[in-house]
């Protein structure tokens, strides 16, 4: 009976995330609910399961809430700007330092881990020296994807986050196994970059001069408005979604100007080095371990606040400003909470596990990180990221259990390419629509170019990965 109804429960909630018709704070928190009370749990032990299950996702949660708070303020404040001028002038007009500096503006705007941010920096910032060199934007919308992807396998990302809750364990501890897999991805989306813009370089050769090159435009000064003109402008554009996607992580600034940015009154250009060593700082600490993820991130944000925006009034703005997207995850991974624990306090969980263990082979068992981590990109357009991490990982890794398999391999393994490399061509993710309808290419276009590179690249991280131990090239 209960096997049965933690598939049913599974293939309920996969259903409802896959069909949008429904938050996934709903499905995460009615379909298990429905389940237990069917399988004859009474209320109050329904009840436990679903304290149980917050009191395990507490400590993520809030380490997601800060972090996004943190960065927004960050942003707001300016730290950034300096950068993203830095990154236009070495540009220039070659082809090939055009494309490096795309994926390394997009690495830099998604030290927030919001997809919505970094493309609405990144693609109005280089849209013009695409267009005006006559390089292909879908070239533009791939190394764009590339940069944010691998920047998505920080904590604060969202997939890390999702996958520290769903095996519970603090997201740091996933991340920092990982962190020289993700140089490794760094570097091979440098590479990337260089052949694309060595490749447009040759395509181009044979074509006449272009015009004038325009200025690059700054992107503190182009996101807001590259939003309102890139979708569905462009040729190809094939559709706009959401301009913030909180299943990913994404928080949206309120506190803006007209064009969509924060004004200039709340630039801190002065504070600029005591920001940056803040953030360092932050960094260094999360790396470390030397204190809870999420006291790091309540501290930070605390003395950027009073440092950056001192009086209660400014303070409050900047938290309201950034508050949205901190809610809209933080609910998702309490509603997440309650559904593992009543997936797994039930023991619908172990009778899956249970079934699963029976059908698979045992040559395969030992080598399912490695199959995991191998399928991860490809899976990102079957899978959302709250489907895959809270439906389909717990379920991972309570079959990998019986083969001796960690939970913490599984997760990893997960993280190489399911919704972080895998996110700029997953059409269950909103800023993926933002993504092409900012760089105005048709999403079958840009999937089929992105998904060979997308994978490569996470083929790359999850080879680091084995070599370095954090992901088991066998099991058991």
């Amino acid at each position: 009976m209960l096997t049965a109804m933690g598939f049913a429960t599974i293939a309920a909630v996969l259903g409802l995330l896959l069909s949008n018709r429904v938050s996934a704070v709903a499905a995460l928190t009615a379909a298990p609910v429905a389940a237990a009370l069917v399988a004859g749990f009474g209320p109050a032990e329904v009840g436990e399961f679903a304290a149980t299950g917050i009191a395990g996702v507490a400590g993520t949660t809030a380490m997601f809430v800060f972090a996004i708070l943190y960065f927004g303020v960050m942003r707001d404040a300016g730290l950034f700007d300096p950068v993203v001028r830095r990154v236009l002038r070495f540009a220039g007009h070659n082809p090939v330092t055009i494309a490096v500096a795309t994926v390394v503006l997009a690495m830099l705007a998604h030290l927030d881990g919001a997809g919505a941010t970094t493309f609405l920096i990144t693609i109005p910032a280089m849209l013009p020296l695409y267009d005006a060199l006559g390089m292909r934007r879908l070239v533009l919308a791939a190394l764009t994807g590339l940069g944010a992807g691998i920047m998505n396998m920080v904590p604060w990302g969202g997939p890390t986050a999702r996958a520290a809750t769903a095996i519970g364990v603090d997201a740091n501890a996933l991340w920092v196994p990982l962190i020289p897999a993700q140089l490794a991805g760094v570097a091979a989306c440098l590479v990337i970059a260089y052949l694309l813009g060595r490749r447009e370089r040759t395509r181009l050769a044979g074509v006449a001069a272009p015009g004038p090159v325009p200025a690059p435009v700054p992107a503190t000064a182009s996101a807001g408005g590259g939003a309102g003109a890139g979708p569905g402008r462009g040729a190809g554009s094939s559709g706009t979604g959401p301009a913030a996607d909180p299943s990913a992580g994404h928080a949206p600034d309120r506190a803006a100007d007209a064009t969509g940015e924060p004004g200039a009154d709340l630039r801190r250009p002065r504070l600029f080095w005591f920001n940056a060593a803040l953030t360092v700082a932050t960094v260094a600490a999360l790396v470390s371990a030397v204190l809870p993820p999420e006291l790091v991130f309540m501290l930070a944000l605390v003395v950027a606040l009073v440092v950056n925006y001192p009086g209660l009034k400014d303070q409050t703005a900047r938290v309201n400003a950034h508050a949205e997207g901190a809610i809209l995850m933080a609910s998702t991974l309490l509603a997440a909470g309650v559904f593992l624990g009543i997936m797994e306090e039930s023991g619908m969980i172990e009778g899956m596990a249970r079934a699963l263990t029976a059908a698979m082979p045992d040559a395969v068992g030992p080598g399912l990180p490695l199959l995991v981590g191998v399928v991860a990109v490809p899976m990102s357009l079957l899978f959302g990221p709250d489907a895959y991490y809270f439906a389909v990982l717990p379920v991972l890794t309570a079959v990998g259990d019986t083969f001796g398999v960690p939970a913490t391999a599984l997760a990893q393994a997960s993280i190489v390419g399911e919704e972080t490399v895998g996110f700029p061509i997953s059409p269950l993710t909103g800023s993926f629509y933002l993504l092409t309808g900012l760089s105005g290419v048709s999403i079958g276009a840009h999937i089929r170019y992105l998904l060979p590179w997308a994978w490569l690249v996470s083929l790359v991280v999850l080879a680091a990965a084995v070599a370095t131990g954090a992901v088991p090239l066998w099991a058991g």
